[in-house]
């Protein structure tokens, strides 16, 4: 659905032109193909923290990127997940050379600017943005405590994002330069431009300023030791006034069989007043807040989570057994029709949806990218959409089999000192 050319430089770096000329605007896009599951135990957050350094200037542009971009009419961002770090601009189309060579200063000419003063405000930054974000905020430790206890020490996806701050305090500049050298570079990353720019146009402005980039070293891919299997109930005492549960259970990859059939399951759990989880907890028996699904795709292995915020006054116990005997039930007895047709609508409106921009985040430049970076093609909207759309009533049965109650994890996030209202059996976990 998506039109574009695509070409690899020599130097590895993948280039993906897609024009439109509907609005004066380009969206320029780069991927990096990685994110925190490329970090190791000791030195975690790197990753997130090239995320800010690369907004604060290369070596010929040392003074900062938001700048000379927003002066230029531009938007500009960027993110950080466990795949993959992303940055992106969408300019006036006379501004579609600045974006672009920026980009490539970046990539190429960037660790001249990472200097040791540099490093370290920085760093301080970001261990404000994890105070701010998680460790100051109710529920805001609550993901790591479940993803150390779904993933052993060494599994890529046990830490989170923005990293420990022991690790990021103990980190010598030397340890940040090599993680960057080793990362980003045009053989680990994809380049997308969309908008009001001819074709050969944007490849002739990509080789005036990538090609000269050296392609980086070779990257084996990560294999991930074997996650725990074992189920369990852990409780976080938190600053909070209402009780929550967090349901957790390890699930197929990104694009793997079963994938895309949680994210639809997620939807007829937990999406809407006509969802299975909202009908039974809230509107029958007022027995929580708020519930939520959704199935985390990610390259090497997903995590299906339930959240749900108890009510004043309300057991978590009487919560997890509703919860679970509805999953038992859509294993049993599978999905109605109307369910199924109302998650294939969705899904088709969310994809549709994701294409109305040009760029920034879920935009065609980003779409573009992602199943490059992932599946090795931009042309794959299609295939992605058709796995939503041929998802039967089997298939859904299946995937709340793979919830399966004896394989689950479930944290208790209670207040300070009430312990005793967490779940049955469930064991003390302290997050730093």
């Amino acid at each position: 659905m998506i039109t574009f050319t695509k070409q690899t430089l020599s130097n590895g770096l993948d280039v993906i032109v897609h024009e439109d000329h509907h609005a004066p605007l380009v969206a320029v896009s780069v991927w990096y193909h990685v994110g925190s599951k490329n970090e190791r135990p000791g030195l975690t957050g790197f990753a997130h923290l090239f995320e800010h350094l690369m907004f604060e200037g290369s070596a010929h542009q040392p003074s900062g990127y938001f700048e000379p971009l927003q002066q230029a009419g531009a938007a500009v961002n960027g993110s950080t997940s466990a795949d993959r770090t992303n940055y992106w601009e969408v300019v006036p189309k006379d501004a579609a050379d600045l974006a672009i060579w920026m980009e490539a200063d970046r990539m190429g000419w960037m660790l001249p600017a990472v200097t040791d003063a540099r490093f370290q405000t920085q760093r301080e930054v970001v261990l404000n943005e994890r105070r701010q974000t998680y460790e100051n905020r109710p529920y805001g430790l609550a993901q790591f405590g479940l993803f150390e206890a779904l993933f052993p020490p060494a599994h890529p996806y046990r830490w989170p994002t923005i990293g420990d701050p022991e690790d990021l305090r103990a980190a010598a500049l030397g340890d940040v330069h090599d993680f960057f050298k080793r990362f980003y570079h045009p053989a680990n990353a994809s380049l997308a431009i969309a908008g009001d720019i001819e074709t050969e146009e944007a490849f002739r402005l990509v080789r005036t300023w990538f090609e000269e980039i050296p392609a980086g070293p070779a990257l084996d891919p990560i294999v991930a030791p074997a996650a725990v299997s074992t189920p369990g109930r852990i409780v976080l005492e938190d600053r909070v006034e209402l009780s929550r549960l967090y349901f957790a259970w390890q699930t197929p990859a990104l694009f793997e069989p079963g994938d895309a059939a949680l994210d639809l399951l997620g939807d007829i759990l937990a999406n809407g007043r006509a969802s299975r989880l909202y009908r039974r907890l809230i509107l029958e028996h007022r027995l929580v807040a708020d519930v939520a699904a959704s199935q985390g795709s990610r390259e090497l292995g997903s995590v299906f989570q339930i959240v749900t915020t108890a009510a004043p006054g309300r057991r978590l116990e009487d919560i997890s057994t509703i919860v679970l005997d509805e999953i038992r039930r859509l294993a049993a007895d599978g999905p109605t029709p109307d369910e199924i047709e109302r998650g294939r609508r969705q899904a088709e409106a969310s994809f549709v949806y994701r294409l109305q921009t040009l760029g920034g985040f879920g935009g065609r430049a980003d779409q573009l990218n992602a199943y490059n970076v992932y599946r090795g093609t931009p042309d794959y909207f299609d295939v992605d959409l058709r796995r939503y759309l041929d998802v039967t009533a089997a298939d859904l049965a299946a995937a709340a089999a793979m919830l399966d109650p004896e394989r689950v994890t479930v944290l208790s996030v209670v207040p300070h000192g009430r312990a005793e209202e967490a779940l049955a059996g469930s064991r003390s976990v302290h997050v730093r």
